[in-house]
């Protein structure tokens, strides 16, 4: 495997650049990841020393050059015409549990979340979208068809909070309901079925944010993290309920 040579100047200059850009990131805690001998090593700031083989970094030759692992988790006001996922209550990286809700909801051209609970239909509630899952979403002219027919499912009469149902009648209920109206290709057909729409769109996205989950809570814990046997472990993530 090629080596890189990264003298001083330019470890530090690397170590300033991803410390900035994970702050820019708002709620991204900055993984950090390289390889200077025999394993990768996950961080959330770049130590003097590899935590290895004890060589100073600053002067090292590195097998992979640290970069910042790409974070999963979105604000929703800054993805119109999608659907989003987060937890029922908390977020993903300090509070979720495998054993908790997910809660899944749609955003209009404006950024704005629409979603159905137990208080029946809401809008604008984007503060509590800080850190969501993209499910799926449009773009270009299918725009205004998306806010229009999220505009025709939202008059429709039966999203009040007497017809909420844990189990029958959820935020999921209201979510498909739309998908199958809007007619948008793949997406409105596995719609159809709660279990295809889980398998296609959701489980890829919680998949690998579960693996995400399970690395940031070791770094919390430890502050450095070896990967020594094949891929960081990944955190199960439950389906959509309310």
């Amino acid at each position: 495997m090629l080596r890189h040579l990264f003298c001083r100047e330019s470890y530090q200059r690397t170590a300033l650049w991803l410390a900035t850009s994970a702050a820019i990131m708002d709620t991204d805690p900055g993984i950090l990841c390289f390889q200077h001998c025999i394993c990768k090593v996950f961080c959330f700031e770049l130590p003097e020393k590899c935590p290895i083989c004890n060589s100073y970094l600053s002067t090292a030759q590195f097998r992979l050059l640290p970069f910042r692992i790409p974070y999963p988790f979105v604000r929703a006001v800054q993805y119109p015409c999608s659907v989003v996922i987060k937890p029922t209550t908390g977020d993903f990286l300090h509070d979720y549990l495998n054993s908790m809700d997910l809660h899944i909801g749609v955003t209009n051209s404006e950024g704005s979340v629409v979603e159905f609970d137990k208080g029946g239909l809401q809008q604008h509630k984007t503060g509590l979208w800080y850190q969501c899952l993209v499910v799926h979403g449009a773009t270009g002219p299918w725009c205004e068809h998306w806010d229009t027919t999220l505009k025709a499912v939202i008059d429709q009469k039966c999203w009040v909070p007497q017809r909420y149902n844990e189990e029958t009648f959820n935020c999921y209920t209201f979510v498909l309901t739309f998908l199958c109206n809007l007619r948008y290709g793949n997406l409105s057909k596995a719609a159809t079925c709660r279990t295809t729409f889980c398998e296609n769109f959701i489980v890829p996205r919680t998949t690998a944010a579960g693996k995400y989950i399970s690395l940031y809570r070791k770094l919390s814990d430890r502050g450095c993290y070896i990967q020594r046997h094949g891929a960081v472990d990944a955190t199960s993530v439950t389906l959509p309920n309310r």
